[in-house]
């Protein structure tokens, strides 16, 4: 059912591991999405839960449209997943929802108070939030209490969804950050101001489209110059190790002071 890299995602999501690069550890308060731009089109985790709800896994029983979204993948709360930071006694950097997005328009406001307030009764931990909902995101962050330990991110895959990073620098978070992952296109040139930190990756899976280096280099070069960290997640193909991860002759690994 699954292939070596699936089997490794589906064993560190069950136990709160993580296989990705730039973070620690999992946490999935929700599950489920829709799609809602290109950067969706081959979404690892639509895929994933599908399988999940095939397999009897309870937290992915819930469909999605079939339009939008997919068996096993439509947005569904867990609260009893709350408190399981908590349980976590060595300081984790934990990448919070890999399998949904915490601003999706069903999430209640309320139910994202309660996840920033885990977040903040466990300040050993540091967190990353990543969402495409730029806009949602904007609106409701004066409404929400935000803790020193948040990272907040927004994916920008294309040109096309460059202003998601003016509604991200309106977000009080300590860390501001920039997924450039699937990397589509030439991002062009970008106002990094008050961003600090950015992550570029190609698209894996059977259906993976090509980028290119100079996308990359682009975004490395402005990084750079203006002091922003920059990690490099991988080229991508057939599998997300298929192209390794090195860029003219270096892995790149900052993460943000």
């Amino acid at each position: 059912m699954f292939d070596k890299d699936q089997m490794r995602e589906y064993a560190s999501i069950m136990a709160g591991a993580s296989t990705i690069e730039w973070t620690e550890a999992t946490w999935n308060p929700t599950t489920g999405c829709d799609r809602v731009s290109d950067g969706c089109d081959n979404c690892y985790a639509l895929t994933l839960a599908s399988r999940l709800k095939a397999m009897g896994q309870p937290r992915y029983q819930t469909d999605g449209h079939p339009r939008t979204s997919g068996p096993g993948f439509g947005l569904a709360l867990h609260p009893d997943s709350l408190d399981a930071p908590k349980k976590w006694k060595r300081s984790r950097l934990i990448f919070v929802n890999s399998m949904s997005d915490l601003f999706h328009a069903k999430v209640p406001l309320s139910y994202v108070q309660d996840v920033f307030d885990v977040i903040a009764e466990t300040p050993q931990h540091t967190y990353q939030v990543l969402t495409k909902r730029s806009l949602r995101l904007a609106r409701v962050a004066d409404r929400l209490s935000w803790p020193d330990n948040l990272w907040l991110g927004v994916t920008v895959e294309s040109s096309s969804h460059v202003d998601r990073m003016n509604h991200l620098r309106s977000v009080p978070a300590r860390v501001r950050f920039i997924s450039a992952e699937p990397l589509l296109g030439d991002l062009g040139e970008l106002d990094l101001h008050e961003i600090h930190w950015i992550i570029a990756g190609g698209e894996s899976g059977r259906s993976a489209r090509p980028m290119e280096e100079g996308w990359v280099r682009n975004i490395r070069d402005q990084a750079l110059d203006a002091k922003v960290a920059f990690f490099f997640k991988q080229w991508g193909g057939r599998t997300p190790k298929a192209g390794g991860r090195v860029l003219d002759g270096e892995t790149w690994d900052q993460l943000p002071s």
